[in-house]
């Protein structure tokens, strides 16, 4: 699922900013194989919200293969009913769960069932004088009241610290609209989710792949941010990427969910794949050379994949949107994606990350049940 936005999205794009190489678009030679068509390229500042960014912009283009016209929808009311239901959460767990900005993408699904959704322009979050979310202090002072709260000086819990934390919240992003005009229409949130925007939350399924878990079956993804411990279904290595193709192949989009720490993701580049060498065992001329054009990669194995996973190398960092598949000057395939940092890289917003990489990086994909390739269907039950 998950947990995209364990990082401030600008101290991430800080620590990616060696992970360059010099002629790197020159080097490349894409060609889109499936181009799905998709919103404009947003950036989430400093605030951990890919995962609501990257879900948004995966039910924008939902709204766009139903045939309506899309909305930028508000990443921060999403990300706003989260954080009230994470605290809740908090409180019954007595802060033994994660805090913080991050989250998944079911958040933004169970939070579009439970609140409904508005467009961006009706609430934005900005509210104290920023072009940009900037959610340090919030957080900051989100966190002492929780603190404050489990710590429960009176001997048993009032119902106001909820009171209280709410409204903070709201004091930094401002108060949810009950009703609002749009195109000249009267909504509410709720009935601006069924009438306007027209999705089924339940038509969506989240995919993971780690072999310690039965194949088929559903789990809890262990991830500090999955604070709802929702489950995802268990596929094998090569089925992760076999539902991504035929996914993509038929019209769905798929929201992505993994790691992006690794020396062989660059920002910077819009490239991400796994190199044949282990990045300490390059030379300086090799690192300075990543980037320039295609390299041979490591063939990624389940064993692989879960080792990574156990030992922390691979971790729920960032959420991101697979819009496509394209092709290099050598036939191996990239998956097209769009992140939620601005047009500030080579590509303007968008990366090619191979196969390769989303096998060995991905914690978990949500897609519409129907882009599954049947027989996998079959096997989840879905």
């Amino acid at each position: 699922m998950l947990g995209m936005g364990g990082y401030a999205q600008d101290n991430l794009v800080n620590s990616l900013k060696v992970n360059a190489s010099d002629n790197s678009k020159a080097a490349f030679k894409f060609t889109d194989v499936v181009n799905i068509e998709n919103t404009s390229i947003k950036n989430q500042g400093s605030s951990g919200t890919c995962w609501s960014y990257s879900a948004n912009s995966f039910l924008e283009s939902e709204m766009i293969r139903m045939g309506k016209q899309p909305v930028e929808l508000s990443q921060i009311f999403s990300a706003r009913n989260a954080y009230i239901e994470k605290g809740r959460n908090y409180v019954r767990m007595h802060g033994s769960v994660a805090l913080g900005d991050g989250g998944a993408f079911h958040d933004v699904m169970n939070m579009y069932k439970k609140y409904g959704a508005v467009p961006q322009m009706v609430y934005t979050g900005l509210n104290y004088g920023t072009d940009k979310n900037k959610f340090s202090e919030m957080a900051g002072i989100m966190e002492a009241v929780l603190a404050a709260t489990v710590k429960n000086p009176n001997g048993e819990l009032t119902p106001n610290w909820e009171k209280a934390y709410t409204a903070v919240i709201d004091s930094y992003l401002g108060d949810v609209p009950k009703s609002f005009e749009y195109n000249g229409k009267k909504y509410t949130p709720e009935t601006f989710a069924k009438d306007v925007v027209g999705i089924n939350a339940d038509d969506y399924v989240e995919i993971s792949s780690l072999q310690e878990y039965p194949y088929y079956t559903k789990f809890t993804l262990l991830v500090p941010d999955n604070w709802a411990f929702d489950q995802v279904y268990n596929v094998k290595l090569n089925e992760l990427t076999d539902i991504i193709d035929n996914a993509l192949k038929t019209g769905y989009t798929v929201a992505w969910g993994g790691d992006v720490s690794e020396k062989s993701f660059s920002w910077k580049n819009g490239v991400a794949f796994v190199p044949e060498k282990k990045f300490d065992s390059m030379t300086a001329e090799e690192k300075a050379d990543l980037f320039n054009g295609p390299k041979k990669e490591m063939m990624v194995t389940e064993d692989m994949r879960q080792k990574a996973f156990d030992n922390y190398t691979t971790t729920d960092d960032h959420g991101m949107h697979i819009v496509g598949l394209s092709k290099d000057q050598n036939g191996r395939e990239y998956y097209i994606v769009k992140n939620s940092w601005g047009a500030t890289n080579d590509y303007k917003g968008y990366l090619y990350m191979t196969k390769e990489f989303v096998k060995y990086k991905t914690t978990d994909i949500m897609v519409h049940k129907k882009g599954l390739p049947a027989a996998i269907a079959k096997k989840l039950g879905v």
